[in-house]
């Protein structure tokens, strides 16, 4: 990397334009079979990064200039380049993809006042969002697309872009079609989408819930150990969140979800059961059961009251403990004559 060394300085315009210059003659050489033409423009992308780089976080004996990296910015959203950036990143060399992230993820902090200039470019190029999420088919680039995917759905109003669009849709397969690390973030930032901005996520639920849960139903019967626990884990998550009331309440009547956590309960895995646990106490717990819970529970009571007093004793959990408590008392009493007042 001879170019760390060279003391030539261009302005942040000329570095932008060199650097479309250079990924377009990369995508050209990519195409063919000239493996020096290849090397030689990866290089330039590279050196590129490199001082794009340096301008906005400085190089060790130079602070960030604001000018320069106003400058910058503004030539970055006037010619598209975040875009190139994520859709060609796996053509780069090992180090250029993670400048491309570290580039990327300073200028989505980049903030003047109240605003954020790069938040408010990027809400008007969904393409970009929807690109880096499209990584997590390549696992050459998955963690570093994804990096780039976390940071922007920090902002609702990009957040928003993903989840009320068709894309939101893919994460199953990003989940569960990949290697495990890639599976992990791609979870990590499923996650994000559903519990950073509590409000507006409760009303995609909420008139979104068909949909979305016939979605969530399927990584709850993955039969990947991980996926599964993860996703009971976080649909507990969801559920108790007091801004999606509304949701739950609807979630715990119906009479499919109860009788999948009780089958849930009884998994193979001991932490598949326990997360099962947090779910299920929800219908155990509600006050307005409706008939058809009600009945369910009532039917199972002695074979849940046995299984639930063995369930778990050797978890040294207080909460827990209080709560398996609280829960076997409920579904003893449930369809008991109630005991008319003195």
């Amino acid at each position: 990397m001879n170019f760390i060394f060279k003391s030539k300085q261009r302005t942040p315009g000329e570095l932008v334009r060199h650097l479309r210059e250079s990924i377009g003659r990369l995508e050209t050489a990519s195409a063919g079979s000239n493996v020096e033409s290849k090397r030689k423009a990866g290089e330039d992308v590279s050196k590129n990064l490199f001082h794009i780089k340096a301008i906005l976080f400085g190089d060790g004996e130079n602070e960030p200039q604001p000018e320069q990296v106003a400058q910058l910015a503004q030539e970055v959203y006037n010619n598209d380049v975040l875009q190139l950036l994520v859709i060609n990143i796996w053509r780069f060399e090992f180090e250029a993809k993670k400048d491309v992230s570290q580039i990327f993820n300073n200028l989505l902090r980049r903030q003047i006042g109240s605003r954020w200039p790069t938040v408010e470019y990027l809400a008007t190029k969904p393409e970009v969002i929807f690109s880096a999420l499209k990584g997590y088919e390549n696992p050459d680039v998955a963690l570093n697309t994804g990096m780039i995917l976390r940071e922007m759905l920090r902002h609702e109003v990009l957040a928003k872009t993903l989840l009320y669009s068709e894309k939101f849709y893919t994460f199953p397969d990003h989940i569960e079609k990949t290697t495990f690390g890639v599976s992990c973030d791609a979870f990590a930032n499923f996650k994000e989408t559903l519990t950073r901005h509590k409000a507006m996520v409760a009303e995609y639920l909420e008139n979104n819930y068909d949909k979305f849960f016939s979605m969530y139903k399927g990584l709850l019967h993955s039969p990947n150990y991980v996926t599964k626990r993860q996703s009971l884990k976080l649909l507990g998550e969801i559920l108790l969140d007091r801004t999606n009331f509304n949701v739950m309440t609807k979630y715990i009547a119906s009479e499919d979800n109860l009788k999948d956590m009780m089958n849930l309960l009884k998994d193979k895995s001991k932490n598949i059961q326990f997360e099962a646990f947090h779910v299920f106490k929800v219908f155990v717990a509600n006050p307005k059961k409706p008939p058809v819970i009600e009945n369910i529970l009532r039917r199972n009571r002695e074979r849940l009251v046995q299984y639930l007093t063995n369930f778990h004793n050797d978890k040294d959990d207080e909460q827990f403990v209080d709560e398996k408590q609280y829960v076997l008392q409920i579904i003893e009493s449930t369809g008991q004559p109630k005991v008319a007042a003195a």
